[in-house]
């Protein structure tokens, strides 16, 4: 791509500030516009402009900065060759009427021609969009992109239109076409930066459409090219050369500049430096956009290590160092040791010490080693992909293309990445940064001896020195020094253990009538077992023991209970329903145990356990916990608090729904919410804590069929595309559990998500239609029609997609009728506005509108916001087969609103590609080709290969209509890919778009 272009300045124009050395100057409040039509207002009062000709010398002036200009000059820029006989006169009739209108002192004559003068500071849009540009100049050059592209878009946001709109005259044809070039150059310029921050796949819509408008800008071309490459799509790279280069024959007569042909030269090469940003003017390296600070907080009492702190220091120096040729390719040091040892904290301090040599940021992750569940590294990279400032629309789906797109992104950058708690290399190496300049450390309670190139640190507990020193900082000076000897013993009761010392300490440092020798006694009585428990995580037990040993019964209770949960942390609320205690009493106890140190305080309202902890706080739980039916019972309430929230949160969005009537019984109460955006929030934040809780209730018999209902009303995230893949992971879970148990309810109910969540997904289509079946049948069996209403209209639309339309009619009539029998008007909606496309599929276009009309009508009468958004989204559908277009774009751009308001991506991205279909209905190619792209951005990683395959359809055809035919072709192509992939019936379509025979068997 060669150097960035600096940011354009207005062509041919010095400065379009107006006079500030005007000896008087007007009031602030006086304003113009000339980018878009001409007007002026005092205050926000508008005043009259008068005539074309009038607006037209008004312009011509206010485009002189300060000049003055003759009044042959000004007759010539409103008539041109063909003045009238009385120009003169009218020339001085409209100024008499501007300077009335404006104020003798804005508008003077001189010399026998006029000016205005006496502007005050930002009174010109024209000027404002300079200064702008100017500062947007500036602030790439210093590498400050982010804030180039916001000033940018200021400036471009101040174009209404087409400059000197209706104001007549050959200078403002001139100046009409001297402003639009330059807008283009700055859109060109932001544009640009868009590709050098990463959003190629968000800018592929934008460009495609300005291809459209300005097919003969090669500028635009080459931004598009890169774009798609840079999002995956080569062939569609090299297919816009093509084209250009087949227009530019065709209407010029021409071949593609050099710049275009070296385009296409690298993309033909596959060329790695394309898939990098290109550099900026200025001669430092750019920051990145955004600088990541995730470092946990260092403790303020860290003690000894000093000899770690060093060799850790210089192993990160060795990447840090100021020439990349002197520094290692990436530095990695791997710290092994025991649970408690104190390689979080050791790390982390290292980690702080070195920040001012990573200034590019710093990331960090718990990657959950020691538990059952270790982070995958591609959630992991998708956290870092955002910390970095990737849109999620850009983050790819594989962990190869993440991992790949993290490298880049990191190339070039001085980023330190803290991996803590690692379970094994194998989770690693995706995660590290490969690059000159970064580094990476990583914790693990085992060795990694098979991570190549790593710095390999074994950390062995504290020095009996470092031991007292860290005991003595929490302790206190002056309770250590008295009682010397019994601190010693402490520690060396703790194993020198820095985990166990911190506990002990902070037991002794909460009583300030104890003394040393009290703890230490107290430590003496389990000196047999710390005896016969000498490995290091026993050690950390009977150290555990011993801080466990002095909580209160309310503490202990609750330290027992909660470690119960699974999930990564706890809210206030879910805790406090495990306890089954008040709000304000759990978060007192809850509060004192993180006094303790024995609970972390994850953020205002949540609560965590070390991993060590957690285990402990189980066999405790286990041992301790008497009647022992009360651990059944503080899991059972916290899955019914998760019940009766998922209730409620599914009842304010979807009122009168009858699904909250059919759950199972929830003893424990739930939270409530004052409207639905709070409700979603709740949904999205605490969806990992609710499914491995549904997880774990599927185990136990007496819990399983709330489980199975937990499921199926938090079904949004299955919709939504947040969280799918646990979802359908747990739901396959709570299927087999139902039935080993010969639970043919619950089996039905978790079928029925499964199901839900595998057409949602638009690829296992297959899977769908047996489980929605085969869930109708066991529903029917156990006598749960409610069950088998939702499982039928499934049925019918899996149907739908699979153009199975007979049976599709037939499962959605049923389920119509049993949703009436059910008194459930939600859910008749659905089925109806699903019948409508039967209809529309099958050519009863009329019919189709007639029900889709009726199920949003529904849904309208009883307030659904989202579901009456899917009303109008297959209302927009009937609409548009009928012809009628412009309603259809009203009821969709409607739907499009909802759906983006409610976090429904998947509904976004389909409601995007259906008013594509209505933009080529309405013969707007290039609109159709946006919308097109916007769905595909919006779709990536949702929505599965069949809905891709239709979007891009509708993308090759829209491209067709704007004269982009090779770039057409590579659509189609890819998707008869997909289709026959899929052995999918709309093959067949995309073939004939091809000219190419059909197949008759699919």
């Amino acid at each position: 791509m060669g150097d960035v272009p600096a940011v354009p300045r207005v062509p041919a124009q010095r400065d379009p500030r107006i006079s500030p050395n005007s000896p008087a100057e007007a009031p602030p409040s006086l304003r113009f516009s000339v980018l878009g039509p001409v007007r002026a207002w005092r205050d926000e009062e508008p005043l009259p402009t008068g005539s074309p000709q009038q607006r037209a010398l008004l312009a011509a002036l206010l485009l002189r900065d300060g000049r003055t200009a003759t009044a042959a000059e000004l007759i010539d820029a409103l008539w041109g060759d063909e003045p009238p006989s009385q120009a003169l006169a009218a020339l001085r009739t409209y100024a008499s009427r501007l300077r009335k209108v404006l104020g003798a002192w804005v508008l003077v004559s001189d010399a026998g021609g006029y000016a205005i003068r006496s502007l005050s500071e930002g009174a010109l849009d024209l000027a404002v969009a300079q200064d702008l540009a100017t500062e947007a100049e500036k602030a790439r050059n210093s590498g400050d992109l982010c804030h180039a592209r916001d000033v940018l878009n200021k400036a471009l946001d101040l174009w209404e239109g087409e400059p000197l709109a209706g104001v007549p005259g050959p200078y403002a044809d001139a100046q009409r076409v001297r402003l639009e070039e330059w807008r283009l150059q700055l859109l060109e310029s932001r544009l640009d930066m868009d590709l050098e921050q990463g959003c190629h796949a968000e800018s592929i819509g934008e460009l495609t459409a300005l291809t459209a408008a300005h097919p003969l800008r090669e500028r635009l071309r080459e931004l598009l090219m890169l774009a798609l490459y840079r999002s995956g799509r080569q062939a569609e790279a090299l297919a816009v050369y093509a084209d250009t280069r087949r227009l530019l024959a065709d209407e010029l007569g021409v071949d593609p500049r050099p710049g275009l042909k070296e385009l296409q030269r690298r993309i033909l090469k596959a060329d790695p430096g394309l898939a990098e940003p290109s550099a900026p003017l200025a001669p430092e390296p750019a920051p990145a956009p955004v600088r990541p600070a995730q470092l946990p907080a260092t403790v303020p009492d860290f003690t000894g290590r000093s000899a770690f702190v060093s060799e850790l220091s210089k192993v990160l120096a060795s990447a840090s160092s100021a020439s990349p040729t002197q520094g290692r390719v990436m530095a990695v040091s791997a710290l092994a040791g025991i649970g408690g040892v104190g390689k979080t904290t050791l790390a982390v301090h290292v980690a702080h010490q070195a920040r001012s040599a990573f200034p590019d940021g710093q990331l960090y992750i718990d990657l959950q080693g020691a538990g059952t569940q270790a982070a995958e590294p591609e959630t992991v990279l998708g956290a870092f992909l955002r910390a970095l400032g990737t849109a999620d629309s850009a983050i790819p789906d594989s962990l190869e293309e993440r991992a790949a797109l993290y490298r880049s992104m990191l190339d070039g950058r001085r980023v330190l990445v803290l991996l803590d708690n690692a379970r094994d290399a194998a989770q690693v190496r995706p995660l590290l940064p490969g690059t000159e300049g970064c580094a990476a450390l990583v914790t693990s309670r085992v060795r990694m001896v098979d991570l190549a190139g790593a710095h390999l640190v074994d950390l062995d507990v504290m020095s009996p020195e470092e031991a007292l020193q860290l005991f003595t900082r929490i302790v206190g000076e002056e309770r250590v020094a008295a009682e010397r000897k019994a601190a010693l013993d402490v520690v060396a009761a703790c194993g020198f253990l820095p985990l166990a010392i911190r506990i002990a300490a902070s037991r002794l440092a909460a009583r300030r009538t104890w003394t040393v020798s009290v703890l230490a006694e107290k430590l003496a009585d389990e000196r047999r077992r710390l005896d016969e428990l000498q490995a290091g995580d026993l050690a950390v037990k009977a150290t555990f023991e011993l801080g466990y040993g002095a909580l209160y019964r309310q503490q202990a209770r609750a330290f027992r209970l909660l470690g119960l949960a699974d999930g990564p942390d706890i809210s206030l609320a879910a805790a406090a329903a495990v306890l089954g205690l008040p709000v304000e009493e759990a978060e007192e106890v809850l509060e004192s145990l993180v006094d303790t140190s024995l609970l972390e305080s994850a953020a205002p309202g949540r609560y965590r356990y070390h991993d060590l902890v957690r285990l402990y706080a189980r066999a405790c739980a286990e041992r301790d916990e008497h009647p022992p039916g009360e651990r059944e019972s503080a899991m059972s309430r916290l899955l019914d608090f998760y019940l009766a929230t998922v209730a409620a949160t599914y009842r304010i969005q979807r009122p009168e729904d009858k699904l909250v009537d059919h759950l199972e019984h929830a003893e424990y109460p739930g939270l409530t919410f004052a409207d639905r955006h709070a409700a979603q929030d709740w949904v999205h934040a605490e969806a990992v804590c609710v499914l491995a809780c549904v997880r774990q209730s599927a185990s136990r018999p007496h819990a399983l069929r709330r489980a199975a209902d937990v499921l199926w009303a938090a079904v949004e995230l299955a919709e939504s595309g947040t969280n799918s893949r646990e979802y359908e992971a747990v739901a396959a879970i709570v299927r087999d559990a139902a039935r080993a148990a010969d639970s043919p309810r619950t089996e039905a109910r978790a079928l029925t998500t499964l199901a839900f969540v595998h057409h949602v997904s638009g690829s296992l289509f297959d899977a769908a239609v047996q489980e929605s079946e085969r869930a109708t049948e066991l529903a029917l069996a156990a006598d749960d029609q409610y069950t088998a209403c939702w499982s039928s209209n499934i049925s019918g639309v899996v149907a739908l997609y699979q153009s199975r339309h007979d049976a599709g009619e037939a499962h959605f009539t049923r389920a119509i009728e049993n949703y009436r029998a059910c008194a459930d008007r939600p859910g008749e909606a659905s089925a109806l506005c699903n019948l409508s496309r039967i209809h529309l599929a099958t050519g009863r276009t009329d019919s189709a509108v007639a029900l889709a009309e009726r199920g949003t009508a529904m849904y309208d009468a009883m307030g659904h916001t989202v579901r009456g958004a899917n009303g109008r989204y297959a209302l927009g559908l009937a609409l548009t087969q009928s012809g009628q277009l412009s309603e259809a774009a009203d009821h969709l751009d409607e739907a499009l609103r909802v759906f983006r308001d409610s976090r429904q991506r998947l509904w976004e991205g389909m409601t995007l590609f259906r008013l594509a279909e209505v933009d080529l209905a309405a013969a707007r190619s290039a609109r159709a080709a946006t919308n097109a792209e916007q769905a595909l951005t919006v779709l990536r990683g949702i929505g599965g290969e069949w809905r891709r395959g239709n979007v891009l359809t509708v993308l090759g055809r829209a491209l067709h209509g704007i004269g982009q035919l090779d770039r057409a072709q590579v659509c189609w192509q890819d998707a008869l890919g997909i289709f026959e992939s899929l052995k999918a019936p709309e093959g067949d379509a995309v073939r004939a778009l091809l000219g190419r025979p059909t197949r008759t068997n699919h």
